[in-house]
């Protein structure tokens, strides 16, 4: 793409690549290598510092990256013209933009993936009228307001391409951006969100075919028939994409099997397409994203081939060439030429029929297909966002000189207020009701009387690392030997990011989330949820797997929301850290570790923090062969009772063996030593753990597989030297707040949410290979304090559709 923002009737010297260094006397600001790694650094500082400015307003990462365009440019640090010839001189703006058009190249490859054309075949013909009602409107207002422009401050632009681009314009709606605002909305599974996608994804492939059309009309030959041999040259070019790539990308993706490395050549051979079809396309005359995004939209995105594909481009393309696009696209936003009431008037005026336009054509249609109207509402403001799309046929528009300065400074501010007004607005107005909250929740913990009831447990896990232990546990767990004593909920937990996998994840968990419950897919078989599945059909025990896609700041909220509509009496997580092979911890990411405090402070029933070090093994422990040792650390208070009433479960299974040792601290003047709450309150406690104590201990007059021992001590000291003494132990389960001062004294953990004992257990001053469960009892209105420095969620259940939480 020429770049507009040269100046001057001389052609500017070409940069040379490297310079000799400062020591010898060249300006490095004055060759092309380390000008562009300075626009880089500079890019990425100002467009990453302005995401995290932004983040509390719940933007889409593009707000950001166009907002710093704009301020690198000329509208604001260009108005000091030392700064614009030192760090963005003309004769660097080649280079500038040949990078940021690779970028973009690469980028509009992994649009098209993410488009599933699976499901838009499955649309139905409601979303095909909102969609077509969302750009026919918006267009012909578009058309309208390009006459408006044309007898003010766009006089002189070619009529057809004109009308078209400015058509173009308003009718978008930027489907990436979309999603990453309903991710982060948590609207991707209701009704609302799963409209607004298909319809987005309808309209996107609109776009671009206007788009083509567009630019088709906007060569420089006066012949009209080089704009129709453009148009009909790329229809030939689609045709025949569409009968050579998706058979050679299906073979490639059919020897590319789930878990196994996918050979290097057929990444690289990938790129090369890519770039060929950009080759192709930009010698039409359209643009070589053009053929990147037909290439992208061809290629299936459903195998493990696809996911490689974009891990290895996406960080590189997104993180890197993609910012300089939007710096490129700055550099030619001059928001000073918009002055004068006229030109101001215009701008709101601009804004007015893009949002009026979209708005109305999707409300009239949602309504006439029996939407609510709120929804309907919300609708064509999901639909009113613009992105990345917009700015690129704002670009091309003005690189091929239809749209002026003024009128090009107008569209991207249209763009950018369209876009961030749009997540304030749905958030204002819509507010998804709570489906399938439980109205009589009465278990939310471990313990209770009625021994009998059914136990229902919500696992969390992170990925293949955690499985063979939470199904161990699980198997634990299962207490009374009923085919209904347990339900487990197995909730796996991804991170949603503005990464393009992160939307390939989202379509792979509706189409293909549980193989074995959709016969047809074994191919695609996910093998998290075939261990799941496999357990479940070996085991008494009823298994629901679920899928919680939401970005690491909230996806505690799912989890709490899905514990309490499923009724989950303990809600088990797994700890930040796991095991090496050398026996140590170390951390898996420290974001988890956030993700355990805001589920223990907000959880709707009793918690359990999972530290494993490896708990039966690497497999699955088949019941008969289930030979666990399971201590019980009880201090006292309601944490410790939660923790031995689930002990007190797994000592029901008959491969399991209990010990329960009391602490109890040493007489001082004939009082037993407890934590100074207050008399009442003191003795409060001591009376509780009696009392169910007392209830254990009837139990082991009829369970020889349960031993119950006391323990007296009389400081910190003491307690620590007979719990080291504790080696024949597969299993720890201790209390995250044990009422008792000689646990208090003990050295303080340096992860708070495990507690004195748990901290001690999961130390590396501890040696050894038992696992520990951490337990946290529900205290209804009893807030839990921790120092603490977007999802979509899917339900896959037997015979039944898929859900949303």
């Amino acid at each position: 793409m020429a770049s507009n923002a040269t100046s001057g009737n001389a052609c500017p010297q070409p940069m040379k690549a490297t310079s000799n260094g400062a020591f010898q006397g060249d300006n490095p600001l004055d060759f092309a290598l380390p000008l562009a790694i300075l626009q880089i650094c500079l890019v990425l500082v100002v467009s990453r510092g302005l995401a995290y400015l932004l983040k509390p307003f719940r933007q889409p990462r593009v707000i950001a990256e166009i907002i710093g365009g704009i301020i690198l440019g000329p509208s604001v640090l260009g108005r000091n013209k030392s700064y614009m010839q030192k760090v963005f001189p003309p004769r660097s703006l080649p280079v500038l933009d040949t990078l940021a058009n690779i970028g973009l190249i690469f980028f509009l490859f992994l649009a098209g993936l993410e488009l599933d054309l699976k499901s838009l075949r499955q649309s139905g013909n409601r979303v095909l009228a909102i969609a077509m009602a969302g750009i026919s409107l918006p267009f012909v207002i578009g058309i309208g307001t390009s006459f408006v422009l044309k007898q003010t401050i766009a006089k002189g632009s070619d009529n057809a391409a004109f009308l078209v681009f400015m058509g173009v314009a308003l009718s978008i709606t930027a489907f990436p951006v979309l999603a990453r605002i309903l991710a982060e909305l948590k609207l991707l599974t209701t009704n609302v969100g799963k409209t607004a996608m298909s319809a987005a994804a309808i309209n996107d492939i609109a776009a671009w075919i206007l788009l083509a059309l567009a630019v088709a009309l906007s060569g420089h030959d006066r012949s009209p028939l080089v704009s129709l041999w453009v148009f009909l040259a790329g229809c030939g070019f689609v045709i025949c994409a569409i009968l050579i790539v998706p058979p050679i990308f299906k073979w490639m993706s059919q020897r590319c099997h789930e878990g196994e490395p996918v050979e290097e050549v057929y990444i690289c051979a990938t790129l090369a397409a890519v770039l060929a079809a950009g080759f192709v396309t930009d010698a039409i005359g359209i643009h070589a994203m053009f053929g990147a995004f037909v290439v992208g939209i061809l290629v299936p995105n459903d195998g493990p081939f696809a996911s490689a594909l974009v891990e290895k481009v996406e960080d590189l393309v997104s993180g890197l060439f993609l910012p300089l696009y939007f710096v490129s696209s700055g550099l030619k936003t001059n928001v000073a030429t918009i002055k004068g009431a006229q030109s101001w008037g215009l701008l709101a005026f601009v804004i007015f029929t893009a949002s009026f336009g979209k708005i109305l054509g999707t409300l009239v249609v949602s309504l006439f297909c029996k939407v609510p109207f709120n929804e309907a509402l919300v609708l064509g403001f999901l639909m009113n966002c613009k992105g990345l799309v917009e700015l690129i046929v704002l670009n091309i528009g003005k690189d091929r000189k239809v749209l002026n300065d003024q009128t090009f400074a107008i569209m991207v501010l249209m763009a950018v207020f369209t876009t961030f007004i749009t997540t304030p607005l749905v958030t204002a107005v819509y507010k998804p009701a709570r489906k399938g909250k439980i109205t009589n929740y009465k278990y939310r913990t471990i313990g209770r009387k009625n021994a009998n009831s059914q136990l229902r447990i919500l696992a969390c896990f992170h990925g293949a690392r955690n499985i063979p232990s939470m199904i161990n546990l699980i198997e634990a767990s299962r207490g009374i030997q009923k085919r209904d004593a347990l339900c487990v909920y197995a909730m796996h937990l991804k991170e949603f990011s503005e990464r393009s996998s992160s939307m390939l994840m989202v379509h792979k968990a509706r189409r293909n989330g549980l193989p074995f419950w959709n016969k047809g897919h074994h191919a695609d078989s996910n093998h998290v949820i075939v261990a799941f599945e496999a357990y479940r059909q070996l085991s008494q025990v009823s298994i629901r797997p679920m899928i919680a896609i939401s970005s690491m700041n909230n996806i505690h909220e799912d989890i709490c929301a899905t514990a309490e509509r499923k009724g989950a009496a303990v809600i088990i997580l797994p700890f930040h850290k796991h095991q090496r092979l050398d026996g140590s911890l170390n951390i898996t990411r420290n974001d988890f570790r956030w993700v355990n405090k805001r589920v223990l402070e907000h959880a709707p029933c009793s918690v359990g923090i999972f530290v494993d070090r490896g708990l039966g093994g690497t497999s699955h422990v088949s019941a008969s062969n289930v030979s666990y040792r399971v201590t019980v650390l009880f201090f006292g208070g309601g944490d410790d009772h939660e923790a031995l009433a689930y002990g007190a479960r797994m000592a029901e299974h008959p491969g399991i063996r209990l010990l329960v040792i009391r602490f109890v601290g040493e007489p001082m003047n004939g009082e037993i030593v407890r934590v100074d709450v207050g008399d009442s309150t003191s003795t409060k406690l001591i009376s509780q753990d009696e009392e169910f104590l007392d209830e254990i201990k009837t139990k082991i007059a009829n369970d020889d597989s349960i031993i119950y021992e006391e323990k007296v001590v009389k400081d910190g000291a003491e307690t620590v030297a007979i719990i080291r003494e504790l080696k024949s132990c597969n299993l720890f389960l201790v209390g995250s707040r044990p009422a008792s001062e000689v646990a208090s004294a003990m050295k303080r953990s340096e992860c708070p949410e495990l507690g004195p004992v748990g901290g001690l257990l999961a130390s590396q001053d501890y040696p050894t290979t038992a696992s520990v469960l951490v337990m946290q009892q529900f205290e209804n209105g009893a807030p839990i304090n921790f120092t603490i420095s977007d999802s979509e969620m899917e339900e896959h259940v037997p015979d039944r559709d898929s859900e949303s939480a």
